[in-house]
């Protein structure tokens, strides 16, 4: 595809997102590089920052700042990360469910199988993550993700649905949605509903009142027409408050309302 074709139809798709969704924080594209792939003008965490980072921060800080941000092993700080995006191995302590032990999970059994559930890169990963706001068109995405507050999910889901019907189907998993909305998005290749985890809320600041809707890029622009289609047929965001109903006051108000009947003296005119 060629660079001007796809920066707009970022720039399209992220336009409609913000007129329909409304969404609090920029949407975002997110893909996988390999060193000579990265945008020029990219932060790295540890060269440009001076500090290694979750993955869930590079996210906020693209979000929130509207940064393109390239992160590797090396910038790296989660562990539990480094391990779904294939930096680091699945080392036995790892597979065994120690992270998840005590904190997550009541024993090891559990926690292993929490673990396993993990959706994961292979080993030497997909290259550097890189993320941006997706207005900017600065490279082509392999996934779009965008936080919204769960009405706006819903209408993002609706519009998803628009032309295929159905349902779609969500994984929960209170730990790493970082490998939820990139890795699993990747591997299925079709349209997330994520959960953001604890570390999401503590380390990207990711507030109750947000979640995450991810897909892959190949599906924006059938987003977009979704989008469209279902604000015609009348499924809005801000969802409209029906109002076209005469209200119940307390018996006091009647009285004023009665007295106010009793003679033509009540009333005030307008001649």
């Amino acid at each position: 595809m060629a660079a001007t074709e796809m920066a707009a139809r970022c720039r399209t798709g992220a336009e409609a997102i913000e007129r329909f969704i409304r969404p609090a924080t920029f949407p975002l594209a997110v893909r996988f590089a390999k060193s000579g792939d990265i945008p020029e003008g990219a932060r790295h965490p540890v060269r440009d920052m001076g500090v290694r980072i979750t993955i869930c921060q590079a996210i906020s800080i693209a979000r929130r700042y509207g940064w393109t941000v390239a992160l590797d092993g090396e910038d790296l700080s989660c562990p539990i990360a480094a391990v779904a995006f294939g930096y680091r191995p699945a080392v036995a302590y790892y597979r065994e469910g120690h992270l998840a032990q005590g904190m997550y999970n009541e024993t090891l059994e559990a926690g292993a199988r929490s673990e396993a559930a993990v959706p994961k890169a292979p080993e030497g990963g997909y290259g550097a993550v890189v993320v941006a706001p997706l207005a900017k068109g600065a490279f082509e995405p392999q996934i779009v993700l965008v936080y919204a507050n769960p009405a706006q999910v819903m209408r993002l889901a609706a519009a998803a649905l628009w032309k295929r019907g159905g349902v779609l189907h969500a994984v929960v998993n209170p730990r790493a949605d970082c490998a939820e909305e990139l890795i699993r998005t990747l591997h299925e290749d079709d349209y997330q509903v994520i959960l953001p985890c604890y570390g999401d809320r503590v380390f990207g600041h990711t507030q109750d009142d947000e979640m995450a809707f991810a897909m892959p890029f190949r599906l924006l622009d059938e987003l977009v027409e979704g989008l469209q289609g279902t604000h015609k047929g009348g499924v809005r965001y801000p969802i409209p408050d029906y109002v076209q109903f005469q209200a119940r006051f307390p018996a006091t108000y009647h009285e004023l309302e009665r007295r106010f009947n009793e003679g033509a003296g009540n009333r005030i005119t307008t001649d």
